[in-house]
């Protein structure tokens, strides 16, 4: 069951709602499990996008493991970009072919590999604002 906090992430976050968010709430291990789920991936490459290795990522497993900072920031905004993905897509299936297919756009990247920093999840996820209003991206 997902908790009401983490169904109460937008699949549109501001800079100021993420700022409130990790104020006021604990971005942990079910949060992370909630990104792996709607993007069914693996730790390996969860912990890619984290930058950081698989053993460090499996240690935020333990139980009371508190998760840094930046790293309960990055959680916040993939969950908040599979949301809008799933939004524009219509399920997780479809966004997650979209984000690992090569995309001319893109100069031939895959959208897949800018989930390694805060500024890549936010340019794609104005791409996926782009395909709303009519882009080819």
């Amino acid at each position: 069951m997902v908790s009401t906090q983490l169904q109460s992430i937008p699949d549109r976050i501001s800079d100021t709602e993420v700022l409130q968010l990790l104020k006021s709430d604990k971005v942990n291990w079910e949060y992370v499990q909630f990104v792996k789920e709607i993007a069914n991936t693996k730790d390996e490459l969860l912990s890619e996008w984290l930058n950081i290795n698989v053993k460090t990522f499996r240690s935020y497993k333990k139980p009371n493991a508190i998760l840094k900072e930046n790293l309960q920031e990055h959680i916040v905004l993939l969950i908040s970009l599979f949301k809008h993905g799933i939004e524009v897509f219509g399920d997780a299936d479809a966004f997650n072919r979209w984000l690992d297919s090569e995309n001319f756009f893109l100069d031939g990247e895959k959208p897949i590999t800018y989930l390694k920093t805060v500024t890549g999840i936010r340019f794609i996820d104005n791409r996926l604002t782009g395909i709303e209003f009519g882009d080819n991206i």
